[in-house]
């Protein structure tokens, strides 16, 4: 059978993407020699194809998104390991100083952190998610901060360059990061593009930045990456990592805080 150029080269850039797990429509263009229209109109007729995931500026090999999770709404999550939640929550607000700016990802066990605070006195929270902000209307003492943007309906979290413009003049004492993932390879990852960068852009902007989120994450994808593993203060979780999680954190210094144990160790 002989195959025409056309479908050669997409043999070759789904090859390409196999073998690097992710990579940008650069990567294929230099590498394939084709133009960038060409990439583009290549990885359409792939995802089509149900070969791969596309991606801002580039593709994912969906065969590399090991054990990858799909995305609920907030209500078809909240009660999931909830008590869980709860005790990651409580963890996590031991942490937490009069006088913080504590900024609060959307999320389910981030929305419990919220519920955790509600009582403290003299602290800050900023948070891009309207049912955070909701849970803490009557919390007299606490000054909360909405990040405007476009709200998604799964996540209730408000997103866009509104939200981002908002972001570049706010500073961060300690952030609790919500994910839907973690990995060796992609490390703390999210369903959605527009929420990871908002996640990004306030990272940037924290002194602390601490990733909350039970077992059940573990060794789970979502599509994008919001950082790798190092770059977070450190972990809230409801066991002590074992095996390679266990080993990145001491190796990158990450704090690890369980929910049987306040204390942190590296």
């Amino acid at each position: 059978m002989q195959y025409s150029k056309g479908e050669l080269r997409r043999a070759q850039t789904l090859e390409l993407i196999k073998s690097h797990g992710k990579i940008s429509l650069l990567e294929i263009v230099q590498t394939v020699g084709c133009s960038e229209a060409t990439a583009r109109r290549d990885l359409d007729v792939l995802e089509k194809a149900g070969e791969i995931i596309r991606t801002n500026g580039g593709a994912i090999y969906e065969g590399s998104l090991t054990s990858a999770v799909s995305e609920l709404p907030f209500a078809a999550k909240r009660d999931f390991r909830r008590m869980d939640k709860e005790r990651i929550a409580a963890t996590a607000a031991a942490l937490v100083e009069e006088g913080d700016i504590i900024c609060l990802t959307g999320g389910t066990t981030t929305f419990f952190i919220a519920k955790a605070l509600k009582k403290r006195r003299n602290i800050t929270i900023v948070t891009n998610a309207v049912n955070i902000a909701y849970e803490l209307a009557d919390a007299e003492d606490i000054q909360v901060v909405v990040i405007g943007g476009v709200m998604r309906s799964k996540s209730y979290e408000l997103c866009g360059p509104l939200a981002e413009s908002v972001i570049d003049k706010i500073n961060i004492t300690k952030m609790f990061l919500g994910v839907d993932g973690v990995t060796q390879n992609f490390g703390f990852t999210m369903h959605s593009e527009l929420e990871a960068r908002i996640a990004q852009l306030t990272m940037e902007r924290s002194s602390e930045v601490y990733a909350v989120f039970d077992q059940s994450k573990v060794e789970k994808s979502a599509l994008f990456t919001i950082a790798p593993l190092n770059q977070v203060t450190g972990v809230i979780t409801n066991k002590q990592p074992e095996g390679w999680f266990e080993q990145a954190c001491k190796e990158q210094q990450i704090a690890i805080h369980t929910t049987t144990d306040h204390n942190a160790s590296i």
